[in-house]
């Protein structure tokens, strides 16, 4: 307890505003009232003795977690290894028993038995970087006419071809030869007719009149095409309403279908992806409310029997319209 003296000085200090005694003076008086420095550093040891139990609970925490997660990867990768090589002896299996040999015939026979082919067959494939110059182009347009050659040989009138950088928009009368000569390897001086064209550019066709019925159509997209189409039928139907061209009541779904397939192409009725997973790489969204997506799980290569599996899924398709 505090001496009557000091307190009755430190009370006369506070009546005076703290004009009677100095700082010094002050921590003087209430210096013999404070804890000792020894107490203080004891607390403190106390304090970190504690606190330097907890990182080693927490280590152990940590280490547990990280030998559960190493264990999750091993056993994921495991059932991943093993998966993809199933599903290669199994792709390999197939594709020799139903290799086509470049003969229509036996392509032909792959699919007489299904009841439905599409009228409108979509690929996605990629420009892939070649040992040189121009070798992911070669590559990429070879595949462009064996699937070109192999929707012609079964009757599929129409084939686009969606390649996200629009590197085929550029080369059209080439992709016209490579796939004509395609055509020849496969079906000798009768082969089908062709038409190889890309949004917003000139149609290229060959003028030799085969005696066959099937007609070749190609449409090369990118990913610039179905953007640019939508902005610019966006502004078109905007200025034409304000102008009072065009009634909003008129705008429909059927009206932007048919001016979208008229600047770009038709809604495909299969799209086949020859990727281990499902990636759109931008493609245009209007064209696929209700496309029948297909692809291979671990294939990354343009193979004819992911092809003719994807003819065949079609052909097992309930198309119900959301009904």
């Amino acid at each position: 307890m505090p001496l009557s003296r000091e307190t009755e000085l430190y009370r006369r200090d506070l009546r005076s505003s703290g004009k009677l005694l100095s700082s010094q003076e002050r921590e003087a008086l209430i210096r013999p009232y404070l804890p000792t420095p020894k107490k203080q550093q004891l607390s403190q040891a106390s304090v970190t003795t504690t606190k330097r139990r907890k990182p080693i609970r927490d280590f152990l925490k940590s280490l547990i977690h990280l030998l559960l997660f190493s264990l999750i990867h091993l056993f994921f990768s495991i059932y991943i290894r093993i998966r993809q090589y199933y599903h290669a002896l199994k792709h390999r299996i197939f594709a020799v028993l139903y290799y086509h040999h470049r003969t229509p015939e036996l392509i032909r026979k792959d699919v007489k038995h299904l009841g439905t082919l599409p009228q409108h067959l979509s690929v996605i494939l990629h420009l892939e970087p070649g040992d040189g110059g121009n070798g992911g182009l070669e590559v990429l347009l070879d595949n462009v006419a064996e699937i070109a050659a192999w929707c012609a040989t079964v009757g599929i009138p129409l084939l686009s071809v969606y390649e996200k950088t629009g590197a085929l928009k550029e080369y059209i009368p080439t992709t016209h030869r490579t796939v004509a000569a395609k055509f020849h390897s496969y079906f000798g001086p009768r082969r089908p007719s062709l038409q190889v064209r890309a949004p917003h550019i000139p149609s290229f066709f060959n003028g030799d009149i085969s005696e066959r019925a099937e007609y070749e159509e190609g449409d090369n997209g990118n990913l610039e095409d179905g953007r640019s189409t939508l902005v610019d039928l966006t502004k078109t139907l905007a200025e034409m309403s304000q102008h009072n061209k065009l009634s909003p009541a008129d705008i429909s779904v059927e009206l932007i279908d048919a001016e979208i397939t008229e600047s770009i192409m038709g809604e495909p009725d299969l799209l086949i992806l020859f990727d281990p997973d499902v990636k759109l790489e931008g493609y245009p969204p209007w064209q696929l409310r209700l496309t029948e997506i297909f692809h291979v799980p671990d294939n990354q290569e343009v193979e004819y029997l992911v092809w003719l599996k994807g003819l065949h899924r079609f052909a097992k398709a309930e198309m119900r319209f959301g009904r």
